[in-house]
């Protein structure tokens, strides 16, 4: 086994932990908030006040 098939393991095992780690972040967000609070946009409320000319 050369220097080559080491690395593409390793790359496999960094690839498969760092999807772990996001399905763990996905679960821990999704059960820490509000689906209405993370889909909602204060961006979007701004532009849309900010187009009726209202402050």
């Amino acid at each position: 086994m050369d220097i080559w098939n080491l690395l593409e393991y390793a790359a496999w095992l960094l690839s498969a932990g760092f999807a772990l780690l996001l399905v763990f972040d996905m679960v821990k967000i999704d059960s820490t908030y509000d689906n209405e609070l993370l889909t909602s946009s204060r961006e979007g409320e701004l532009e849309l006040t900010q187009e009726r000319h209202e402050i």
